[in-house]
């Protein structure tokens, strides 16, 4: 039977109370007295040189407090990048200026030009469409081949072309994957797209700045996933600003999906506008914005191989990827294509020889960087999309294939250098043949064809790398940023906690997942907790959430901390109950005395800890509040297999999914109901991938799927009810809690599983299709079909 709380216990989110009802606080929520509101003029043309702006017409109109342009940032430091890749020669990939308003030119569409501050956003629209921009256009570079053609429009001028880096990994195996490839017994082969997209988190960005004139000190609210590492880049590479008089408060964020991890230009123009105005600054995005200034997901183009030998077992991986950075290099995008996609090449697989070549590419498209996954999804589906295209190929079964394949023993060092400490491959895809009733399938397709449709089944196994650690390595690889995270535990004197931490929550359950790890160290219920996140004010330097991090890496920070309490508290117990500290236990909310009776409760020794009249002062300090950092030695590796069935209607080429099944290996689970939560969710984001959207730019550089009218997100008719379970539980073995990350493998398997799907429909019917690039939308289906 569940609990009734503690971690294992499917506990009903707190945080929901507030946003079901409408009492959240998002930052467009803020208002403060005497803002003003800023508009931003933002690029229509792809690629030009700046000839002159003309603001005097616009300077002059009615609430008008200031009109900015590039020039008034210069001396300012531009947008950082917070990872640097060398390339396999040794080189560091080539970093262009990003400035805050474009200077001397244009490089995408979306850019911002020049930003009006006045005292209504009405104000701000209608002055901003009142300057006079003159910029000579220049032909746009969009596609990334033709970009590294020798005579190709250069993006940046001042560097040498349009290659960002040329990554090689692993260098050293280049050689021996080649000669692989030249003994295998069979090789196949598979160019496919990753094709990018837009997050379109339901809250839109927001930044409001405001300064404090007899301080000195800023203030920026934001929509951010990590709030100290903006406050970070902001302070001491953009604006100068001492860290110690800015604060940055990220309150309920109304979702993220990687695109709020981010330092955007308009964070950093509200804070330096509001001390150059002397007044706060207000800037909330429309939709519209949205599709062309908030940094876009996936976007590669890659050649998969796979060698096999007689046995068909599989002996060398080689990729060569296309990366797409856009016109300028987002925070983290260079570790996308890299290590957080090179590493993960290996997959689920014990393959001996791996090397992934990735070539990134600046374009005159808006900056790419991490998305839902960032990096595992892109790797995911390539590996699964190549071995069943080879399992087609052998005239073999791609689950017996895979099962051939798997790794079996575990830690298990991949040649693409990560080691993966637990894993049960076997029992994963053992639990998704039951849950998809496989058995059935041969029936319900033969059902499919007499009401005139071609049924399909695919499947998918993943891994993905969670928690990305430690500082200390992904510093050797080029990290600009350390990777622990932090928690501050504080013990009010009638028992209650507050726990300050540096991850964010923006609709993960933190405030619930995190209260019921606390409360069950100590035996307390979950309604004493409080969770305060999102505010570098009052909460210790963290790195915040992204990358499927926050119960391994800050949950970890929290078990230390707490521990730290308890440890004080039993010293305070000690003393009170007149007994060697060594005997002291706690359990349910009491300490109690090994082999006695004689116990003292919670509150009673919390209380003690603020009115210190029972113990000697010489021994123990007042107060009961701990501080940890927790720097992981590992990735944690959750993984799994998924399968998809759908119908296509051979008329329309129109994919439904008629069932899908996740078997998900997440270690231990803390709140079942939220991770069936995130696992729901993912699956919808990577069926939206596989089916729906797309991210479409032409020749001269205009995005095409600028709206919800072009841009298809999955609606809930898109989509079936998922079959997920997570009983399949391999503990990590290097955070206190035996946890691995949740919150992104959704959006891993199930693209590849839904191709899969669709290709095997078409391939049973007759149809010579191996491969359809995503989204399959019913023109490209029946495309395919059609020859």
């Amino acid at each position: 039977m569940p609990k009734d709380g503690g971690i294992g216990a499917s506990s009903k989110r707190r945080e929901d109370v507030r946003f079901l009802t409408g009492a959240g606080n998002y930052t467009d929520d803020i208002n403060i007295r005497g803002q003003a509101y800023v508009h931003f003029l933002r690029s229509d043309i792809a690629h030009g040189t700046i000839k002159s702006i003309d603001t005097a017409a616009a300077a002059g109109m009615p609430g008008v407090v200031r009109v900015f342009t590039g020039s008034d940032f210069e001396g300012v430091g531009g947008m950082p990048c917070g990872w640097q890749v060398t390339d396999r020669h040794g080189q560091p990939m080539q970093e262009p200026a990003h400035p805050i308003l474009a200077q001397g030119k244009v490089r995408h569409v979306g850019e911002p030009v020049a930003a009006v501050v006045a005292d209504t956003a009405e104000q701000a629209r209608d002055a901003a469409e009142a300057i006079v921009l003159d910029i000579d256009e220049l032909p746009a570079v969009v596609d990334m081949k033709a970009a590294l053609e020798s005579g190709a429009t250069k993006v940046h001028d001042d560097l040498n072309d349009n290659l960002c880096y040329d990554w090689g990994f692993v260098e050293e195996n280049k050689d021996a994957v080649n000669k692989a490839f030249d003994d295998a017994a069979h090789v196949t082969s598979l160019e496919l797209v990753n094709n990018r997209l837009v997050a379109n988190p339901m809250e839109p960005r927001v930044a409001v700045g405001d300064y404090a004139k007899g301080t000195d000190d800023s203030t920026l609210y934001t929509t951010s996933q990590n709030p100290h590492v903006i406050r970070l880049l902001m302070g001491a590479f953009v604006l100068g600003i001492p860290e110690h008089k800015l604060r940055v408060v990220a309150p309920d964020v109304g979702g993220g999906f990687g695109t709020k991890i981010f330092h955007y230009q308009e964070e950093a123009f509200c804070t330096f506008a509001a001390k150059a105005c002397n007044r706060p600054v207000k800037w909330t995005s429309s939709r519209s914005e949205a599709f062309i200034s908030d940094a876009h997901g996936r976007d590669h183009v890659t050649k998969i191989e796979l060698a096999l030998d007689a046995d068909n077992n599989f002996t060398a991986i080689r990729t060569e990827t296309h990366a797409n950075m856009g016109a300028y290099l987002s925070t983290f995008a260079p570790s996308i294509p890299t290590w957080l996609h090179g590493t993960l090449m290996a997959g689920n697989y014990k393959t001996p020889l791996i090397y992934v070549n990735v070539k990134a590419v600046f374009t005159n498209t808006v900056p790419v960087d991490a998305y839902r996954g960032a990096g595992r999804p892109e790797a995911t589906f390539q590996l699964e999309r190549v071995v069943d295209k080879a399992a087609r190929e052998l005239g073999v079964d791609p689950i017996a294939l895979r099962r051939q394949n798997f790794i079996t023993e575990f830690p298990y060092a991949t040649p693409v250098a990560v080691e993966y400490d637990t894993g049960d491959y076997h029992g994963t895809m053992d639990k998704l043949e039951e849950m998809g009733d496989f058995a059935g399938f041969a029936a319900r397709r033969s059902e499919s064809e007499q009401n005139g449709k071609l049924r399909g089944l695919g499947v998918n196994c993943y891994i993905e790398a969670c928690g990305i650690a430690p500082s200390n390595l992904v510093g050797q690889l080029g990290a600009r940023a350390g990777l622990y995270e932090s928690a501050t535990v504080r013990v009010n004197a009638t028992g209650g906690l507050v726990v300050m931490t540096g991850s964010h929550s923006h609709g993960q359950g933190h405030e619930t997942s995190f209260a019921q790890v606390v409360a069950e160290m100590i035996g307390i219920d979950e309604s004493m907790v409080e969770i305060v996140h999102g505010d570098t004010a009052n909460t210790p330097m963290g790195m915040g959430t992204y990358g499927s991090r926050s119960i391994a890496v800050g949950g970890s920070a929290m078990v230390r901390a707490t521990e730290k309490i308890i440890n004080k508290a039993k010293k305070i117990a000690s003393h009170l109950l007149e007994a060697s500290e060594a005997d002291i236990e706690l359990k349910d909310g009491a300490f109690s005395v090994a082999g006695t009776d004689k116990s003292v409760a919670w509150g009673d020794v919390t209380l003690a800890a603020y009115v210190p009249h029972n113990y000697p002062l010489e021994d123990i300090e007042p107060g009961l509040e701990e501080t940890a950092f927790y720097d992981p030695a590992n990735f944690t590796y959750p993984s799994g297999a998924y399968a998809c069935e759908v119908e296509v209607d051979p008329d329309t080429g129109k994919v439904t999914i008629e069932r899908f099944a996740a078997a998900d290996d997440f270690g231990n689970i803390i709140n079942p109901m939220i991770v069936t939560g995130q696992v729901h969710g993912g699956i919808a984001q990577g069926i939206g991938q596989a089916l729906l959207e797309n991210c479409a730019y032409d020749e001269n550089g205009q995005l095409l799927s600028a709206s919800y009218m072009d841009y298809a997100m999955p609606r809930a008719d898109d989509l079936p009810m998922f079959a997920v379970d997570h009983s399949s539980q391999t503990p990590c073995t290097h955070n206190p809690l035996g946890v691995k990350g949740c919150g992104e493998a959704g959006a891993i398997g199930s693209p590849p599983a839904v191709v899969n799907a669709v290709v095997d429909a078409l391939q049973s019917a007759g149809k010579d299709v191996t491969h359809i690039d995503m989204p399959l939308s019913p023109d490209r289906v029946w495309g395919a079909m059609n020859g």
